[in-house]
């Protein structure tokens, strides 16, 4: 229990001292895992609302991808990243491995499912009939996809949610391709894990407050923006 509490003071003087190393290891894990959701909403709400609408031969095998990929192991998610970036893999030649940018890679290819599958959910949730209704008023393809958009912004506020609560929290992909390189590639996660296995149990719990303090922010924020909607 003393460990614990003196986690948690420890957290509160890195925050109200502004230790610069917490700082920055702070940032990063917010702007790698702010991107890789942004990304993966601007790639998985249109391929959602794609497979929800468009019938075609394969639809129900692509959309069990997506849901079986909601369940994906992080792990499995950074060796298969690992594979294509190694020095002799597809793309050894972009020389990103372990770095920032493979870490935004394997995050992206963990939170996209959870957005496409969330996406399919809301809209085809969508009372029957909507999407035959503007079409039929000759809206543009452009004004037909904000319009269910709209009709389905509970859901896919939801799918926002999801995808940022998956790798804000996730360790191994991000230990895997990033290596966890003091200054350059660490973040919250990996620091935690690396002090547990050092044995500074105090630092990493102080780690792990500051990582729920981050995720419960953000997602409050998200919460307030999904709750506001559902009452306009």
């Amino acid at each position: 229990m003393d460990i614990l509490i003196n986690g948690i003071k420890e957290a509160l003087r890195m925050i109200i001292q502004g230790d610069p190393e917490i700082f920055q290891v702070t940032l990063l894990t917010l702007r790698i895992s702010g991107l890789a959701t942004l990304l993966s909403v601007v790639f998985g709400i249109p391929m959602g609302m794609f497979l929800a609408i468009k019938p075609f031969f394969g639809r129900r095998f692509l959309i069990s991808i997506f849901n079986t990929g909601m369940g994906m192991p992080p792990t499995v998610a950074g060796l298969w990243v690992s594979v294509f970036l190694w020095r002799y893999g597809p793309f050894g030649f972009l020389n990103i491995m372990y770095s920032p940018t493979a870490m935004l890679i394997a995050q992206f290819i963990i939170a996209s499912p959870l957005v496409i599958a969330f996406t399919v959910a809301g809209i085809q949730n969508i009372k029957p009939g909507v999407h035959e209704q503007i079409k039929a008023l000759g809206a543009t393809r452009m004004q037909t996809f904000w319009l269910l958009v709209k009709e389905a912004k509970l859901a896919l506020a939801a799918a926002v949610i999801a995808g940022f609560g998956a790798v804000i929290s996730e360790v191994g992909a991000s230990m895997m391709v990033g290596g966890n390189i003091k200054g350059y590639s660490r973040v919250l996660t990996t620091a935690t894990v690396m002090e547990v296995s050092k044995g500074n149990l105090e630092v990493a719990i102080a780690l792990g407050t500051i990582l729920l303090l981050l995720a419960y922010g953000v997602t409050l924020l998200l919460t307030i923006v999904q709750q506001r909607e559902a009452h306009s």
